[in-house]
């Protein structure tokens, strides 16, 4: 009886890169199409409450991108990138800035609260996307 790796065991940090990237592009691309169909059906309000959900949502995965990579060259006793102070900075003010940009939306947009959780769930939604498929390959 052989025993196979799992999949997991083989996750290199290019595959989570090229992960985290396929997850950005497909986050823009899912908040993008659809904001053009809601606007057309329910007016700009709700398309730029989605849109600003989805800059949110790709915004977080292309930051957390920037830290995977921070984080792996600390573990692999690698030259820090420069920036790397900016990235863990960034990260700490990130749930204040991002607050307010929702803030932000939900007092100027005035559009569809449902519509800016559906471009902050796309992150989640494409990330576990990426992941499923990685696992079935």
């Amino acid at each position: 009886m052989t025993q196979e790796t799992h999949p997991i065991a083989e996750f290199t940090d290019a595959a989570l890169d090229a992960m985290l990237k396929r997850a950005f592009r497909n986050t823009l691309i899912l908040g993008a199409v659809p904001a053009l169909a809601v606007w057309i059906a329910s007016g700009w309000r709700n398309a730029a409450m989605l849109l600003t959900g989805t800059a949110i949502s790709a915004a977080s995965i292309w930051e957390w991108q920037r830290l995977a990579r921070l984080i792996n060259a600390r573990l692999d006793n690698q030259r820090t990138p420069v920036g790397a102070r900016s990235v863990v900075l960034f990260f700490m003010l990130r749930l204040t800035v991002f607050a307010g940009v929702i803030y932000g939306s939900l007092k100027c947009f005035q559009g569809s609260t449902i519509a800016l959780l559906c471009g902050l769930g796309l992150a989640v939604f494409t990330l576990g996307w990426e992941a499923l498929r990685l696992l079935r390959n």
